[in-house]
Order: C-alpha cells, then structure tokens, then sequence
C-alpha cells in the first residue's frame, strides 16, 4: 500500500468521529449559548457594576475599590450575615443529611409501602418556598400558632414562646423549615446511590457473618461516598445561596440578626429592609461578587479535601 492510499484509510477511519465529535457540539451549543447569555453575562456585568456608584435613578459614577473597602471595613453587618449563613449551614447539615441517609437506608425496597413513603417525603421539595416560609411562620407564631398551642396542651410552657423574638429560637426555626423543605431531594440522591451497589457485596458480607451495622460501616458507606460527595457540595451551595425562605419567614428579624448573606445582598439590590431608600446596585453588586469568591473558595477548598473520596469503588 503506497502513501497516498494510507493517507485515504486514515482519512476514512477518522471521519466517524469527527462526525460524533461535530454532532456533540451541535448538540451543546444551545445549552452554552444559554450558560453565556444567562450565567456568563450576568457575571461580567455584575463585576463591572461592583466598581460603580449607582442606583439606577442618577448617572454612574466610577468609585473604584470603594465599595469593596466599604465591605471590608465598614459593614460590619454583612460579616454577622455570613456567620449567621455558616451556624444554619452547620445546623442543617447535622439534621438533614443523617435524616436523609437513614430514610434512603430505610426505604431501599421495592415495597410499594415504600413507594409511597418516598413520594410522601419528597413532596415538600416541590412546594414553593414562599408558600413554606408563610405556613412555618403562622405555625411558629407566637400566640395563636400551633406549635405553641401544642406546646401550652402538653403543659411544657406555661405561656407563649416569641419564636421570632430571639436570634438563636428564629434560626432554630429557619433550620427546621429548611430541613423539612430540603431533606427530600437528598434522600433520593442517596437511594439512587444504595439501588447502585451490586448486591452480591451483600451476600457475601451475610455469608461472612458480617452484621447489620457492619455491613452499614464497612460496605454501604464507603460504596455511597461518591454520591455523599455531590450530594454534599450540592448541599454546601444551595444552603449559602438560601435567602427566599428567610424574606419570608424572618425578614432578617430581630434586628437582622438572622440575616443570611443573599437577603442581606439582595436588600440592597431592591432598596429593601437593610438597605436605604435607594437601590445600591454598586454596593450590592460587590457583596454578591465577594460571596461568590467566598463561596467558590469553600466548593474548591473541599473539592481538593474529597479528590480521593469514591475512587476505589
């Protein structure tokens, strides 16, 4: 065979992947075009607008590294913000994520019980988060709401707990709303996770003697840890970004101390609650630019500490 006629083959035998490769960007290009127009875009004009002073009414004026000094060194409130953000993130992680394991662990059957049961907690994923925030709110109310008439019934307090009164008894309820809203989705990530273990680990394990919790400890939570690491970095995000269920439920009450650092971003991007009565869309724009940087340092800083986490299963 000569070289023109290798040269041919070659040609040839390339072609259908070319194709596959050409087809595959064909396939993406509506979805990049919405991530650049959508995503993308937003970005870069957010930064831009984080080196101004405007609200939207009078002419922008360039103020350079301003209104990132004035975030560092004099919005002391935004820091209390992102702290309160990290207790709640904390407090949901230690409820939801167990809640949601032993559920999944619970519920790996096909049972049609457990059918229903699954369907039965993943509800509250897909009812609106206004609506959540409105009903914990009348139910957490101080004097006619139900918890505490359950409460004063069973002879446990003697009169009305103010739930929205105190910062540590409002986050208790911010937390449980956010549980109760978020618990569903996780258990389903990890049944998806526990219905891909082959399950002849298992048979061997109870040919082994291996007990239940054994079996637990040393077969399903190692075979689970690649789903717990997106499961996790999921729940890192969507915890920071939360800031609907508290406009509802607290509004930042008392006193902004149950600010989460989005309501508090996005107050002064509506001219709302903390901030005055102009939009500040400079301002906010650089809090929003600094909780992102925050925020991709946390995901980055635990992506590298879970590099190695699933890889030898």
């Amino acid at each position: 065979m000569d070289h023109s006629q290798r040269k041919h083959t070659t040609r040839t035998y390339l072609n259908p992947y070319r194709k596959d490769t050409f087809q595959a960007y064909l396939m993406l290009t509506p979805m990049l075009i919405g991530f650049g127009l959508f995503t993308i875009y937003p970005m870069l004009w957010l930064i831009q607008w984080s080196w101004f002073d405007y609200n939207g009414i009078s002419s922008a004026k360039f103020i350079g590294f301003d209104n990132y000094i004035r975030a560092f060194m004099r919005d002391s409130l935004y820091w209390q913000s992102l702290l309160n953000t990290w207790i709640i993130v904390i407090a949901k992680f230690v409820l939801e994520i167990p809640l949601a394991l032993f559920l999944a662990v619970v519920l790996n059957s096909n049972k049609k019980v457990n059918s229903f049961f699954r369907t039965l907690f993943f509800s509250p994923t897909i009812v609106s988060t206004a609506i959540v925030g409105i009903v914990f709110f009348l139910m957490f109310e101080p004097f006619q709401g139900a918890v505490n008439q359950m409460l004063k019934s069973a002879n446990i307090i003697s009169s009305p707990i103010n739930w929205f009164g105190d910062k540590w008894l409002a986050d208790i309820v911010i937390v449980i709303a956010s549980v109760w809203k978020g618990f569903g989705v996780n258990m389903i990530f990890f049944l998806m996770g526990l219905q891909n273990i082959p399950q002849d680990i298992y048979e061997c394990a109870d040919i082994d003697g291996v007990t239940k919790w054994q079996k637990f400890t040393k077969v399903t939570l190692p075979m689970l840890s690649s789903t717990g690491k997106v499961v996790m970095m999921l729940f890192i995000v969507n915890s920071i970004k939360m800031s609907d269920l508290i406009l509802v439920l607290t509004n930042g009450q008392p006193g902004g101390s149950t600010e989460v650092v989005m309501s508090y971003t996005f107050k002064f991007f509506f001219s709302y609650g903390a901030a005055d009565t102009v939009s500040q869309y400079g301002y906010s724009s650089a809090l929003a630019v600094i909780t992102a940087i925050i925020l991709s340092l946390v995901v980055g800083l635990y992506m590298r500490l879970t590099k190695n986490v699933g890889d030898h299963y």
